[in-house]
């Protein structure tokens, strides 16, 4: 507050000191983000307020309505605020890029995409493109080629010289009905890289740009087509590990949670002005409903909260879990990793009655509740003066350190024994140590806990003893009894897993969408504004500070959806993308 009289008298003095009568305070615009300038308006004194001419009255700010979409008025002027929008950007529309949207460096497949979008998309495939079929009475020469949306034509793409490079097919989809919302051309060529690349290469040559990465689904965005939301899902689907991150990412792009944060930012946006309205006509307007309001704003902190719970969940979507088998020699540990994988891959470990087979880290994937889960067989930990061994125990106790979840492995045979005592004592050691150094860098001195599961294997060889392995004092999160020939105690196991890890409260068929870190750091904002609001609500505060809080609100609100964002967000954004999206 202490700077508004400052902010006045610098717009007061820029004002007056304007030589031109056609100058007015929307001079100034240029030099705001639209946010900061809408804010500022409502500082300005009513003498410097621009007139209408014909009328020779001030008009006044624009005001919001139930129905507006946006914070201050109902055009969307992200293309029009350079500190939204970089000059790389603006002239995306202008620009016709070209990529291969299929994947490279695999085996190579039947089919492989160039995909071309903006003005100059169906003249620069005219160029290279040879449709087979010919009208009657004529020829098709060059750039004669006059495409029907959506129709796909069999033909050749050549090159500069006239070459053919590839016989492939071509489907136009003209603006608006394309995922750009520009013209957009799809070469269908054969799947070689040699292939895709000779046609790449005659579009680049006929006048296209090669696309950056995510400008694709980044001109989708300043079109209308997606909004920010829904554009970071399409990154999501594409770099789904599992069945269950696709669905949460195909919700997203469907607009569940767009809806949501739309819903929320026109609650706050009509809260907004009716208080607005209030602090101008407050002798002629009815006074407000407090017990309503709070109502709403408990109802919108509920929604956020609710959201908020999702980001855990994708976190572990996009990351999954890793998980280390750790334990004595010989207890069953890769005899474990194969029970547990064989629904998915043949047997990753090789299995011997020889102690100490496994030397090295073994890796298998599996998934647990639609997670991604990567098990880690890790060599039998134990004093030994093998070079080799000694290094794989090494690479053990690296690995049961930086894993999500350890499962510590013990025979049923021999019981629990001095050995598994010394090793687990060895290991929580070096978890603390790791977790105290990782929380010291980061100035919190909170120990993290560290989940163990016991693991009791080979409970066919000695049923009768399982009971009294377990012994108390040891801090173990669970402890499970398994037999790896049989399977058996596998599913006890992924359901102590989903446990430990939280995942035992979501829904059998996950979450029908999720939150990044980038959508939860927004949602928390959202969450103490609306938090703020209700304190000056209860502590009687003017109505001026409702509106700070509101706004800050729908401010983080617009920042999910992308109508008030800036520029280093959306290249952190779309720089993830592939080339082809």
């Amino acid at each position: 507050m202490a700077h508004l009289p400052a902010v006045r008298r610098l717009i007061s003095h820029l004002h007056w000191s304007s030589s031109s009568s056609s100058t007015t305070l929307f001079s100034l615009r240029p030099l705001f983000s639209i946010p900061t300038f809408h804010k500022l308006y409502f500082l300005i004194p009513l003498s410097l307020k621009p007139c209408n001419p014909r009328t020779k009255t001030t008009v006044s700010h624009p005001r919001l309505t139930p129905n507006d979409t946006t914070l201050v008025l109902k055009k969307d002027e992200r293309l029009e605020s350079r500190s939204v929008i970089p000059e790389h950007i603006e002239g995306t529309s202008t620009t016709t890029i070209a990529a291969i949207v299929t994947s490279l460096g695999g085996p190579p497949s039947a089919v492989g995409i160039v995909r071309l979008s903006g003005p100059e998309a169906v003249a620069i495939v005219a160029r290279v493109f040879r449709p087979a079929r010919r009208k009657k009475g004529k020829t098709l020469g060059s750039g004669s080629w006059r495409p029907t949306s959506h129709v796909v034509e069999y033909g050749v793409v050549l090159d500069d010289h006239g070459n053919v490079v590839d016989e492939v097919l071509a489907i136009p989809m003209l603006a608006p009905r394309s995922y750009t919302r520009e013209d957009v051309v799809e070469l269908q060529c054969h799947g070689s890289e040699v292939c895709l690349r000779r046609v790449l290469r005659a579009c680049l040559e006929s006048g296209a740009r090669l696309a950056e990465p995510g400008e694709f689904t980044l001109r989708a965005f300043l079109n209308g087509r997606l909004d920010l939301s829904q554009a970071e899902n399409v990154g999501k689907l594409v770099s789904a590990k599992s069945i269950a991150a696709a669905d949460a990412a195909l919700a997203g792009i469907q607009g569940g949670f767009s809806s949501l944060v739309r819903s929320l930012r026109i609650q706050c946006i009509e809260l907004l002005t009716d208080i607005e309205a209030r602090l101008d006509f407050d002798d002629e307007m009815p006074p407000l409903d407090l017990n309503l309001i709070m109502d709403k704003i408990h109802g919108m902190s509920r929604d956020v909260e609710n959201a908020l719970e999702t980001a855990n969940y994708d976190q572990l979507l996009q990351s999954g879990l890793q998980i280390a088998i750790i334990g004595r020699p010989n207890v069953g540990k890769s005899s474990l990793l194969n029970a547990w994988s064989k629904n998915v891959q043949s047997e990753r470990a090789i299995v011997t009655e020889i102690a100490g087979t496994t030397r090295d880290v073994v890796e298998a994937s599996v998934s647990i509740h639609g997670i991604p889960v990567t098990l880690l067989d890790t060599a039998g930990i134990r004093e030994t003066d093998d070079i080799v061994e000694k290094i794989g125990v090494e690479r053990s106790e690296a690995v049961a350190i930086s894993a999500d979840v350890t499962i510590m492995t013990i025979s049923a045979l021999d019981g629990w024994t001095s050995e598994d005592n010394k090793l687990f004592n060895r290991i929580i050691s070096n978890k603390r140590q790791h977790s105290f150094l990782h929380t010291f860098k980061k100035k919190r001195f909170v120990e993290s806990s560290t989940p163990v599961i016991l693991v009791v294997n080979k409970i066919d060889c000695a049923p009768s003893a399982c009971t009294d392995l377990f012994v108390e004092g040891n801090s173990f999160s669970k402890h499970i009894f398994t037999c790896a020939v049989t399977g058996q105690g596998i599913s006890d196991l992924e359901s102590a897993i989903l446990e430990i890890v939280g995942l035992n409260r979501i829904p059998a068929g996950g979450h029908r969408w999720t939150v990044n870190q980038r959508q939860c750091e927004q949602l928390v904002r959202t969450k103490e504004a609306l938090a703020r609001l209700k304190s000056s609500i209860e502590e009687e505060i003017p109505l001026d500070f409702w509106t700070i809080d509101l706004r800050e609100a729908a401010l983080a609100l617009g920042q999910i959806s992308g109508e008030d964002i800036s520029e280093e967000v959306l290249t952190n954004i779309f720089g993830k993308f592939c080339i082809g999206k």
